[in-house]
């Protein structure tokens, strides 16, 4: 657990680093503020469309040789990935390589499998929500450090995250051990490997089957948010990104230290099914007080609500994993990537357009109403999830 959080943090102290600045980049790459969301749309596309395409198999491999070389690989593409980024003069070099990022995005599966090999079922959620906390804590000084950076050079932040992302694969090859040795057993064929065939078998069941249509409808909402959080705010309050990443810095800040005090408590007084709908119904508020937003004051108010909903992920991922068994937990969680990959394949670009048609017609902040639709649908399913969450 503790080499799980210090690469979690790293990996997304890099990403971080980034996100503030990416606007600038694909502004300056494209020459066209209307091409750089669209553009931001189709590389975030590409990228989910390959995650869904091979997840599912990383998933396997992983069941079959050990986590830690899915895990190593994924970081090691993920900075081949930022320094092109840093490097590249057009997108399409940058659509090059976000799709081989893509291709090898293993983290998240190999992570969540990770933590159920070395943890009991129930001390998940407060795993999970420790990892969620890394998560957070890379995402106070990544965008402040990406910010203060950018404003010296806008390709400078991607070099940061480039070094991080290295330096982390080292560390992992020199310290990570391995939490289960792969199951030689485990058949890897065409069928297995097929992310169609992955994901149905998964949907099929009927507990988890019903968590992960809640899963999907809580990656959409989450990544129509991420897609044009930035943009929001520099074209409807024509915030610097300095003050961006500032903001986005004090929020991750917030949701760190929160989801690392309060989620066991929580989860142990409501359990994982009741938190995770409590999580769920109080993201739809905090996302829907964003798209009333007129002033900075309802937007802190809406990152303050939205901070509090933070246990609810963890609630979920640790209710999922109680629905799986040993063996499978990486095949399973890489179909959930890959469910998860549908949404990043979609969502970017067309959020993009969305965005970029309601910035024409004066109301971009409308587009947060889309995503707290979809994490309204997403309670009601973890609400009528058949059964209580038992071990």
């Amino acid at each position: 657990m503790k080499f799980l959080l210090v690469t979690v943090f790293i990996d997304m102290l890099g990403l971080g680093l980034i996100v503030p600045i990416l606007p600038a980049l694909m502004t300056a790459v494209t020459t066209d503020p209307a091409a750089a969301v669209l553009w931001s749309g189709v590389l975030g596309s590409t990228y989910g469309l390959l995650q869904f395409v091979l997840s599912p198999l990383l998933g396997r491999v992983s069941d079959r040789y050990g986590r830690r070389p899915v895990l190593l690989v994924s970081l090691t593409c993920l900075g081949v990935d930022w320094l092109a980024h840093a490097a590249a003069s057009g997108p399409w070099t940058l659509l090059l390589f976000h799709a081989l990022a893509g291709a090898c995005a293993g983290t998240n599966t190999v992570v969540n499998a990770y933590v159920a090999d070395v943890t009991e079922p129930a001390g998940r959620a407060r795993a999970y929500g420790r990892i969620g906390a890394a998560f957070g804590l890379g995402f106070v000084a990544g965008p402040t450090l990406g910010g203060l950076l950018g404003a010296v050079d806008v390709r400078l932040p991607f070099l940061a995250a480039a070094v991080l992302c290295f330096a982390n694969a080292a560390y992992g090859w020199l310290i990570l051990p391995e939490s289960r040795p792969g199951d030689r057993t485990t058949p890897l064929t065409l069928r297995t490997a097929n992310p169609v065939t992955a994901i149905t078998v998964v949907l099929r069941r009927p507990v988890l089957g019903r968590l992960t249509w809640a899963r999907l409808c809580a990656d959409v909402s989450r990544m129509i948010h991420q897609s044009v959080w930035s943009f929001f705010l520099a074209v409807q309050f024509a915030w610097t990104t300095a003050h961006i990443g500032a903001v986005m810095a004090a929020g991750a800040l917030a949701g760190a230290l929160f989801q690392a005090r309060a989620v066991a408590p929580i989860v142990r007084r409501l359990g994982d099914r009741r938190s995770a709908i409590a999580g769920n119904l109080i993201g739809v508020i905090s996302l829907t007080v964003t798209a009333v937003a007129t002033t900075p004051w309802m937007l802190y108010t809406a990152q303050a609500i939205g901070v509090t909903a933070s246990f609810g992920g963890a609630a979920a991922q640790s209710w999922i994993s109680r629905n799986i068994r040993v063996s499978e937990q990486g095949t399973v969680q890489g179909a959930l990537t890959g469910v998860g990959a549908i949404a990043e394949a979609c969502v970017p670009v067309t959020a993009g357009v969305a965005f970029a048609s309601l910035i024409a017609y004066g109301s971009p902040a409308l587009i947060f109403v889309g995503a707290a639709l979809f994490a309204a649908a997403g309670t009601i399913l973890l609400a009528t999830v058949p059964e209580p969450d038992r071990a």
